[in-house]
């Protein structure tokens, strides 16, 4: 083999190695880079869960007593009702009933 050929086997060889480790350090880089990304996305998740959380049992808590005085006025509202019909259909009844005679036939 001439000395060229050496030269160039060896220049090769250099270039694929020196590729080879650019690619196993910049794959390297980018785990750790997304081991970083991973747990801020993680902590910010965390807190951003936390918050909702505790805004969503607040308006839990809101909405359930607005319904709760909802129920107990609908349900006053609907005895009432409920009363005034008994009311009313006494005294459709007393109208609609049998007419009285002061004076019977039957005497």
């Amino acid at each position: 083999m001439s000395t060229e050929v050496v030269a160039i086997i060896v220049s090769a060889i250099g270039i694929v190695l020196t590729l080879g480790s650019s690619f196993v350090a910049a794959g390297a880089w980018i785990v750790r880079r997304i081991d970083r990304l991973d747990e801020k996305l993680s902590t910010r998740i965390d807190t951003v869960d936390e918050k909702l959380g505790a805004r969503i049992d607040a308006v839990d808590v809101k909405l359930g007593a607005r319904i709760d005085a909802v129920d107990e006025k609908l349900s006053a509202r609907i005895d009432g009702v409920a009363r005034d019909v008994a009311d009313l259909k006494v005294s459709v009844a007393r109208l609609e009933g049998p007419p009285r005679h002061l004076l019977t036939a039957n005497r």
